[in-house]
């Protein structure tokens, strides 16, 4: 496995649904990268999923990651709810379908390929890379709707 990398990912959405972006800062020793994108009709879920999995699929071979996410969603959704999700046929503790299963079923196979260490940060509080990451993501979108 190769040296440590730090994500900080984050997602934005204008109107919920509606033209969304993501944004994903990466740090190995002193290198830093940074990618953006975004999707003309979708939720903030999907663009904070999407953020930890573009950040997780630039990485070219295994690496040992401390991923950063001011969303409880995903943080919570791949530590606590995916495994029960899998096991019962991607359905929720309600037998209802679980939401995103197209990105969750990405993130799970990115993850995969990697040690993943999932923090929780407060968003909009100060902290560098997690401002960075939401900067991107609000790129994404105004870039896509030249907003």
């Amino acid at each position: 496995m190769s040296g440590k990398v730090v994500l900080y990912t984050d997602g934005a959405c204008k109107g919920n649904p509606g033209p969304g972006g993501w944004g994903v800062v990466l740090r190995y020793g002193d290198a830093k990268k940074t990618l953006h994108g975004g999707e003309a009709d979708t939720t903030n879920n999907r663009m904070e999923l999407m953020a930890a999995i573009k950040g997780l699929a630039a990485l070219k071979r295994a690496c040992q990651v401390e991923l950063y996410t001011d969303s409880q969603y995903v943080r919570k959704g791949i530590t606590e709810w995916l495994a029960g999700w899998k096991k019962n046929g991607w359905k929720t503790a309600a037998k209802k379908p679980v939401k995103n299963d197209d990105l969750w079923k990405a993130l799970d196979a990115e993850v995969a390929r990697h040690q993943v260490n999932w923090h929780w940060v407060k968003g909009h509080a100060g902290i560098p890379d997690n401002e960075l990451a939401d900067e991107l993501a609000n790129r994404g979108v105004s870039e896509l709707a030249n907003i």
